[in-house]
């Protein structure tokens, strides 16, 4: 496994990829149940996509001179969803090894000492990103979560990212997890249009209580699945809780959740203002390392992101 925290603490910038789920769904016409990409692993079209999917970021990151995390598909992967899409706890915790050996295989054939590339293993939420019902207790949330964790800590992902979390219980039973197995683990964080997580709870607040409950397990925090302007204002450079962020991965529409959810069409945004507000977050947050796209963005707004910060760096 690689040494992901010496890889991360250098001043090396990574690339992470777009909205892959609204990209399969909007861009190339498949029908993903319960938003689940792991499904295209099961089709020879579907991984023959996957595979063409990633290509385009690594070579945005060969191209820039920066490093890529490639997700394996398993957002919607967890124990949580086997039953709404048809399928055994087995079955599911089988979908998670093969997806981390498909992007392996990917990494294993692109990667080398000018592009590491690091295997992210993806978890969601245990409910609805978009519209939470139920707030997981920390120890709730271990159970639910820790079968998907320890099979990508079997299948050797190099760390394990939770995504678009909306309250700060259910991210310290995903990190409780991940320190049973002992891999590096990612909280990222989501928020509305005011900065606060859907909970209600300010993100400085949910940084600090998974912090005190993990004795600072995550090796870093991200806020992902919400635009620039939604969060800038919260941002203090200074403040011990901004200094834990490490990356971003922002939507390029400025809708709510709620709007979103509602949308009939793709709403991609402006791939070049993406670019350039995600390269501005640098002043807010010091410690950012990885830069993406989140739902509705694609390789153009990668592109976009990666050619502000490649000439902000130089400048």
């Amino acid at each position: 496994m690689m040494k992901i925290l010496d890889l991360l603490n250098t001043k090396r910038f990574f690339l992470s990829d777009g909205g892959l789920e609204t990209y399969m769904i909007f861009d190339k016409g498949y029908d993903l149940p319960c938003f689940s990409a792991a499904v295209l692993l099961d089709c020879e079209p579907g991984r023959r996509d996957l595979t063409a999917y990633y290509e385009k970021y690594i070579d945005i990151a060969r191209q820039t001179g920066r490093g890529f995390i490639i997700d394996a598909p398993t957002w919607r992967a967890g124990t949580a969803w086997a039953g709404p899409l048809g399928q055994t706890v087995m079955e599911v915790m089988d979908t998670n090894a093969r997806a981390v050996a498909f992007v392996s295989a990917i990494r294993d054939q692109h990667a080398d000492k000018t592009l590491p590339i690091i295997v992210n293993g993806l978890v969601g939420p245990a409910g609805d990103a978009y519209a939470p019902d139920v707030a997981l207790a920390p120890q709730d949330a271990l159970l639910i979560h820790a079968p998907q964790i320890h099979a990508l800590g079997r299948a050797g992902v190099d760390m394990i990212s939770a995504m678009t979390l909306t309250h700060s219980g259910e991210a310290i039973g995903i990190v409780q997890a991940a320190q049973e197995v002992d891999v590096p683990v990612v909280i990222a964080f989501t928020l509305e249009t005011d900065g606060h997580l859907p909970s209600g709870q300010s993100l400085g607040d949910a940084i600090a209580e998974v912090d005190a409950a993990t004795v600072g397990g995550p090796i870093y925090y991200m806020i992902n699945c919400a635009h620039p302007d939604h969060f800038r204002d919260i941002l203090d450079a200074d403040a011990a809780w901004t200094k834990r962020i490490g990356g971003v991965r922002a939507n390029a529409s400025r809708m709510s959740h709620a709007e979103l959810d509602e949308a009939e069409e793709l709403d991609a945004g402006n791939p070049v203002e993406l670019g350039q507000l995600s390269a501005d977050l640098l002043s807010y947050l010091p410690n950012i390392r990885v830069l993406g796209g989140c739902c509705g963005t694609d390789h153009r707004h990668v592109a976009c992101i990666a050619g502000h910060h490649h000439a902000q760096s130089a400048a």
